[in-house]
């Protein structure tokens, strides 16, 4: 007899065990439920402004880099138009140098 109340109470244990447990406020519950909500509500609206933000940050840098490479492109265009130029331009001939005559003392 004592083994099949063990048993028994064994049982009770497991079955409470494994049963869901229930949550001593409803209310305490649905407050908790509405935060979480809010929550995630916020996160999304965050997440939509900083892809937004992000996008829009993308867009500027590749604008000034754009700038930048054309800006860089026209200098070295001048560069090369400026150093053709002065290719073009006939060398005078520089005038030989005269020896200095050496006097020895003796």
């Amino acid at each position: 007899m004592l083994h099949v109340t063990l048993t028994i109470q064994f049982a009770a244990v497991a079955r409470a065990q494994q049963e869901p447990k229930v949550s001593k406020s409803s209310k305490e519950d649905k407050d908790k439920a509405e935060a979480r909500f809010k929550r995630k509500e916020v996160q999304a609206r965050d997440a939509t402004s900083a892809m937004a933000e992000y996008e829009a940050t993308k867009a500027a840098t590749r604008k000034n880099t754009e700038r930048l490479r054309a800006l860089r492109l026209a200098k070295e265009a001048e560069d090369a138009r400026l150093a053709a130029i002065e290719a073009a331009k006939p060398k005078a001939e520089k005038p030989a140098k005269k020896k200095a005559a050496v006097k020895k003392k003796g």
